[in-house]
């Protein structure tokens, strides 16, 4: 069976942390020779179908994506961010993030970084026992499989996978 990963926000060259079979990309500039594809993340879905990748990377992109904006309604970017992943993974897939993470300075000095993420983040709003996340429309249910800080407290690694909801276990 051939796997399949996303690597979002991806630039030129869509990178393949799980080491599967075909990697894409998005990014906001198209390459479709190089599989990657079109789209702003702060308002657009991610553009593939249900439950299509086996693996999603965001390696430094998700401190690019808004925590919210008014266009004019109040849009919630990075929980929808959360619910587009969840949605193209399919269950048991992983989603691995490498962000620059307070209270590390590369959090804040450059100015295109909007969305600050604490070791709390994932874990409080995503995880599938906390969900704070919930409240602004996430309807995710993602497992913390491991967090970890690396290069001096520089960048917060966290892993994730799709699990099914507790409820639908009964």
């Amino acid at each position: 069976m051939t796997t399949k990963t996303l690597d979002i926000g991806c630039g030129k060259n869509p990178r393949n942390p799980f080491s599967m079979d075909e990697v894409y990309g998005i990014d906001i500039r198209e390459d479709i020779d190089a599989k990657i594809f079109r789209a702003d993340l702060a308002v657009e879905a991610i553009p593939f179908e249900d439950e299509f990748f086996d693996g999603v990377s965001a390696i430094d992109f998700i401190e690019h994506v808004p925590r919210v904006i008014y266009m004019p309604q109040r849009r919630f970017c990075f929980v929808e961010l959360m619910n587009e992943v969840h949605r193209v993974l399919k269950i048991g897939g992983k989603f691995f993030s490498f962000t620059p993470a307070f209270p590390a300075s590369a959090a804040w000095r450059d100015p295109t970084h909007v969305n600050i993420i604490t070791e709390e983040t994932f874990p409080l709003y995503f995880d599938y026992q906390n969900r704070l996340a919930s409240m602004y429309g996430f309807n995710g249910h993602f497992q913390i499989t491991g967090q970890r800080w690396h290069e001096n407290k520089i960048h917060l690694i966290t892993e994730m996978k799709k699990v099914v909801p507790i409820e639908n276990l009964a």
